[in-house]
């Protein structure tokens, strides 16, 4: 079974997908935590990678080769990742969503920062990262038909959410 799991930055998908990895013993890997890898490795914040990567299409690039090589050798996987499920044959495409404002006080409590700055951070963050998607491979991020499911995270918690997918799979 391979279930991706996307959404915005703020929308509470690393917090889902760890939460379902533990309750299903699956393994889960994420496509942030890779960007984030190779940003530390270039000793760049990830706001400056994101930028950088806007003229580096070598950077999408290989987070979705990693991603999709990963799941194409294992048989149980929870894939994390804006696109993952572009990318990767899965038995079911999440989709999270969450309002704007939620997301922005979510960033700014995890990352120690004010909500404003955390507003203008996403801001800047998601015009780049639309912009590459659209650029490197033709997909408008705000599209959902591609997704299985689709859930509001400010109107449930991650272990509802998780008990939502659950019951999902049993009738897929």
């Amino acid at each position: 079974m391979i279930i991706t799991i996307g959404g915005l930055a703020g929308t509470g998908t690393t917090t889902l997908a760890e939460v379902l990895s533990e309750k299903l013993d699956v393994q889960f890997i994420s496509a942030g935590f890779i960007f984030r890898q190779m940003a530390a490795e270039k000793g760049m914040s990830v706001l400056e990678f994101s930028e950088f990567a806007e003229g580096n299409d070598e950077i999408d690039k290989e987070i979705d080769k990693r991603q999709a090589e990963i799941a194409k050798s294992s048989e149980n996987l929870i894939i994390e990742g804006r696109l993952s499920a572009y990318f990767v044959e899965a038995d079911l495409k999440l989709w999270l969503m969450t309002p704007f404002e939620v997301r922005s006080k979510r960033i700014a409590q995890r990352e120690d920062k004010s909500v404003d700055v955390a507003k203008s951070e996403i801001i800047t963050r998601e015009k780049s990262e639309a912009l590459r998607y659209k650029e490197i491979h033709n997909i408008d991020i705000s599209n959902m038909e591609i997704y299985d499911l689709i859930v509001n995270t400010d109107s449930f918690d991650p272990e509802s959410i998780s008990e939502i997918i659950i019951q999902t799979l049993k009738v897929i």
